[in-house]
């Protein structure tokens, strides 16, 4: 049976060159990177040169990287961090965000609003987007930090950041984004973005899991998350994962030098992956802004479906795919992010997330345009508001 990967949004196997750059610190450079012996200086040397390959792929100092286990704990280190500091100083308490963010971000949120601060949760249009005019009128003289995702995970939407974080550099407030699905999907400049602190994971560009960075503008003052030992320059604790750290630099120096090539060739197979299946079936919403988004996502759904019935055909089919958010993908409740722009339950039950990657071919892309209809079809037929649908236009 053939099988096809076109879940590149949930996680990217890792690639041959970055595993053969992470293998000699499993075992051969193995030290400590707190250490001044020879093998500690080894590895100390491996972990500024990845700081310096992410910090090029973003147009940043190297000392403005800092490590972390992944995208969720920057997320939460960029959130809580900046706004217990600047609370306790007297600057407010007020943040703002959007609805359809990661739950990295919303139920950080949420935690803030338990422990005294505000939180305004901005709309989006149907196809995602903020509105700019909002934002700025949602800013009072209590806000201290606006944190805005860079690109959606489940639609692929892509927010206006550089017109974001202009507005927040007028306001004088710190602007954060979540840039995990933008990292290596496109060009990303913190300085003409005007960013003050990034969330980055390494899985998502074809590095290994369990390793993530945090970008934080140099002046921007930002508490340590983890105490404990004076790891990345005393603002993250804990001895660091070198090997996943370098694994993390290969990806993004692979990501740098390819990134041109890389969107052009996702952004052909999505488009024929979209146009096929929209001419194919009919009833079927395509989510997102048309033009400015993840260049390899596609978020459909079907009216009269399952997601999760799909979901395991399209497995039996030997198709991986997802009917949303990889995080969320254990709950039974509704998107919130096809919910925030509008859609009905009929609809958003029957979501489908495809999301191709470097390694995805034409032949793959065929073959789900030539599979999923009868799909469809099939779980429709089985659907009685489909058969009540059918009666009626009979």
């Amino acid at each position: 049976m053939k099988k096809v990967y076109l879940d590149y949004s949930a996680t990217t196997p890792v690639k041959p060159a970055v595993v053969e750059a992470m293998l000699p610190y499993f075992s051969e450079y193995y030290g400590n990177a707190s250490s001044i012996y020879e093998v500690g200086r080894a590895s100390k040397s491996a972990l500024e040169k990845a700081r310096e390959q992410i910090a090029q792929l973003i147009g940043a100092r190297p000392s403005e990287i800092f490590f972390t286990a992944g995208g969720t704990e920057a997320d939460n280190w960029a959130l809580k961090s900046v706004a217990y500091d600047l609370k306790a100083k007297g600057r407010g308490n007020h943040l703002i965000t959007t609805k359809i963010e990661h739950h990295a971000i919303l139920h950080t949120c949420e935690y803030l609003e338990k422990n005294g601060f505000e939180v305004t949760y901005l709309d989006v249009d149907a196809q995602g987007m903020i509105d700019l005019k909002t934002l700025e009128e949602a800013i009072t003289p209590q806000t201290i930090l606006i944190s805005i995702m860079y690109i959606n995970n489940e639609i692929g939407t892509m927010q206006p950041i550089r017109a974001i974080g202009t507005i927040a550099r007028e306001k004088g407030v710190l602007f954060h984004t979540d840039a995990v699905q933008a990292l290596g999907n496109v060009p990303i400049d913190v300085n003409e973005d005007r960013i003050d602190l990034l969330s980055l994971s390494a899985h998502k560009i074809y590095g290994p899991k369990g390793v993530g960075a945090l970008y934080v503008r140099q002046g921007t003052r930002i508490t340590p998350f983890i105490h404990g030992g004076a790891q990345e320059n005393k603002r993250r604790a804990g001895t660091e994962n070198i090997a996943g750290i370098v694994g993390f630099g290969e990806a993004a120096r692979l990501a740098g030098e390819n990134l041109e090539e890389h969107i052009e060739k996702l952004t052909a197979l999505r488009e024929r992956l979209k146009d096929g299946l929209l001419a194919a079936i009919p009833e079927v919403v395509y989510n997102g802004h048309p033009t400015m988004r993840h260049p390899g996502n596609i978020n459909l759904c079907f009216k009269y479906v399952e997601g999760e019935a799909m979901i395991l055909m399209l497995d039996h089919l030997g198709v991986a795919a997802s009917s949303g958010s990889a995080c969320t993908s254990g709950s039974l409740d509704p998107s919130h992010v096809l919910m925030a722009i509008g859609l009905s339950h009929e609809y958003t039950n029957g979501s489908l997330r495809l999301s191709v990657g470097d390694f995805t071919t034409e032949a793959d892309v065929d073959y789900v345009i030539e599979k999923l209809p009868a799909v469809i079809q099939r779980l429709r037929e089985m659907s009685p508001l489909y058969e009540a649908a059918e009666g009626g236009r009979q």
